[in-house]
C-alpha cells in the first residue's frame, strides 16, 4: 500500500506542486523591482540629457553650416 501512495505522490502531487510553485514565482516576478525602477530612471535621465546635447549640436551646426542636413 505504501508503494502505491509513493507512486501516487510522485505522479500526481509532485507535478502539481511544481506547476503551482512556478506559477507563483511568475506572478511575483511580473512587477519591476526597485532596482529595476532606479535603473530605468537613470537611463531615462541619460537619454534626456543626450537628446538635449544632440539638439544643441544641431543648432550649432545649423548656425555654422546651414546646408549640412542635405548632404549625404
Amino acid at each position: 500500500m505504501s508503494e502505491l501512495m509513493g507512486i501516487l505522490v510522485l505522479t500526481v502531487v509532485v507535478p502539481i506542486w511544481i506547476v503551482f510553485h512556478y506559477i507563483a514565482k511568475m506572478r511575483t516576478a511580473r512587477g519591476l523591482t526597485t532596482e529595476d525602477e532606479t535603473m530605468l530612471s537613470e537611463i531615462w535621465e541619460s537619454t534626456r540629457k543626450m537628446e538635449d546635447r544632440i539638439n544643441t549640436l544641431e543648432r550649432i551646426l545649423d548656425a555654422d553650416n546651414p546646408g549640412w542636413r542635405g548632404r549625404s
